[in-house]
């Protein structure tokens, strides 16, 4: 009989820190997350555009019913020689015109990879001033573990004008003029790649040269979910001592950066949705752009030994 009681406590247990988790995000003012269970309960209102920003196979396979399907290449700007540049706030309304999508409708975005591609696409519609975006906590593994439906069938779309503000104020984004002229001041400039990138150790497909910029210091954004379980955000606690450890204060300028300025976006929604750091920007060009450029300075440790 013990071992029933045991078992039982030990399921209350889970069950209890599983709901002060969720509560933990709702202390903040998480404008930009949503819960699946909260959408589950507006997902087939008119003016809610769920997007599944994976893979266009991955999407087809399975995804959430009224999804529609955007990828990175779908948000990119093209005429650079270098790849992942955020496309221009023209594309941007083309593109959503052509999905249905009005300035007056909410969007939802999820992805399965700790909402660190949903996050870039987010991070774009911010800096065009379009704030109507909540990323669901957990992704489509959340959803379905909340038995939210799922379906193969590609949802029929009728155009529409997505017409942003003539002059955004681009809140979150840095140039690499920009960063180039950081070098020498007290802004911080935060590496979120993995730590074999930022020795020089590994380069990365896109990258013409290893190595990081100088001055940076290192945090692999993964650091901030549970990347080999559910990939889900860890909690508020765990990520302000995460980030306390590198002696960053929440009024201090920063510039995130990584490989093309995706891994970073979800820095940035971290730091500044999540835990309140006032003054946050994202390199879009990041190190693809970067090591592009022979005149600008990089370091690096080691020899490179990978390249993929």
């Amino acid at each position: 009989m013990s071992w029933k009681i045991s078992i039982i406590l030990y399921l209350l247990i889970i069950s209890a820190c599983k709901h002060e988790k969720a509560n933990d995000f709702k202390k903040v003012e998480a404008t930009y997350l949503i819960e699946a269970n909260e959408l589950k309960g507006i997902a087939q209102q008119p003016n809610i555009k769920i997007i599944d920003f994976r893979k266009k196979e991955i999407y087809e396979n399975e995804h959430i019913v009224g999804a529609l399907n955007l990828w990175r290449t779908d948000i990119e700007d093209t005429s650079y020689t270098y790849s992942g540049i955020m496309a221009s706030k023209t594309q941007i309304e083309s593109l959503f015109g052509q999905l249905g999508i009005t300035t007056d409708d909410t969007i939802i975005v999820y992805d399965d990879n700790g909402l660190c591609e949903a996050s870039r696409l987010w991070w774009i519609l911010q800096n065009y001033d379009f704030k109507n975006i909540k990323l669901l906590h957990g992704g489509i593994s959340e959803w379905k573990s909340n038995n939210g439906q799922v379906t193969t069938q590609i949802p029929k779309v009728n155009t529409a004008v997505f017409k942003l503000t003539k002059h955004p104020k681009m809140q979150y984004y840095v140039s690499k003029e920009q960063v180039s002229d950081a070098l020498n001041s007290n802004v911080v400039i935060l590496d979120t790649r993995t730590s074999e990138e930022f020795s020089g150790k590994r380069q990365k497909k896109g990258a013409t040269k290893a190595g990081r910029i100088p001055n940076s210091i290192h945090i692999d954004w993964a650091e901030t979910i549970n990347y080999n379980g559910n990939k889900h955000l860890k909690s508020l606690k765990e990520l302000e001592i995460i980030y306390s450890e590198l002696n960053i204060k929440k009024n201090d300028s920063i510039i995130v950066y990584c490989h093309s300025g995706v891994r970073s976006a979800h820095t940035t929604f971290v730091l500044t949705q999540l835990l309140g750091y006032k003054h946050v920007k994202n390199y879009d060009g990041s190190w693809t752009e970067w090591s592009y450029f022979n005149d600008l300075p990089i370091n690096g440790n080691n020899i490179t030994l990978i390249k993929n």
